[in-house]
């Protein structure tokens, strides 16, 4: 199997699991508590409290923006991508994805920045206060931030995705 292979299946498992943690999880810090059944609000309380992430029960304004944006821009494209990356060799995913993986880059770098520098406060959802906790926090956000910038650097050197699409 080609190397290229190898990251069109990173790609395909990225986008295909993207999709229930946007539905299930991500997008509980923009819809109404009510609609989500209790095991899937204890999983998202349990991922906060355990990792320190305070931005996905009480999110402020910027990270609802992110998050709307996850909702109304790059869900449609998860199925898409993924179909894409799973039959390989698709060039016409080529735009999209270089759109998509600048985009999420883009907001991943305040995120990762709120992680590192923000002073949390302790209560009423505990954010990271060590650097130990910073860094487990910030393993849990930086794979949405390499594995695009990989896909970019992908679409943009891969002789595969450029030229013609089939």
């Amino acid at each position: 199997m080609s190397a290229l292979r190898l990251l069109e299946w990173l790609f395909f498992f990225y986008f295909a699991s993207h999709i229930p943690i946007t539905l299930f999880i991500d997008l509980q810090a923009l819809l109404p508590a009510e609609i989500y059944p209790q095991t899937l609000r204890d999983v998202l309380r349990w991922y906060a409290a355990e990792f320190k992430d305070p931005m996905m029960l009480d999110p402020p304004g910027w990270f609802k923006s992110f998050i709307f944006c996850e909702a109304i821009v790059q869900m449609p494209f998860f199925p898409v991508a993924a179909y894409a990356f799973f039959k390989g060799g698709r060039r016409w995913i080529r735009i999209p994805a270089i759109i998509y993986s600048v985009h999420v880059a883009t907001t991943l770098i305040p995120i990762l920045t709120h992680i590192l520098f923000h002073r949390f406060p302790g209560t009423p959802h505990p954010g990271p206060q060590t650097p130990s906790e910073r860094l487990a926090l910030l393993g849990i956000y930086s794979p949405y931030l390499l594995v695009p910038l990989l896909l970019l650097l992908t679409m943009l050197l891969s002789s595969s995705y450029r030229g013609e699409a089939r």
